[in-house]
């Protein structure tokens, strides 16, 4: 993904900063604990679009 893109994008809901995760397949907003998927390159930030996410560290608990 472009790393210009990604410094403009922030989560829809607080307005935090977004993060890709691993393989770039979803950004993840840390504060509101949700990954938006980005689908053919192309982020998809939209509340309605987002799943759950847990940082690694609590997923191994």
């Amino acid at each position: 993904m472009n790393k210009s893109l990604l410094e403009l994008l922030v989560c829809p809901v607080c307005r935090g900063p977004v993060h890709p995760e691993d393989e770039d397949s979803r950004l993840v907003c840390p504060a509101c604990r949700v990954a938006y998927p980005v689908r053919e390159d192309i982020p998809v930030m939209l509340p309605e679009e987002a799943k759950p996410w847990e940082p690694k560290e609590h997923q191994a608990q």
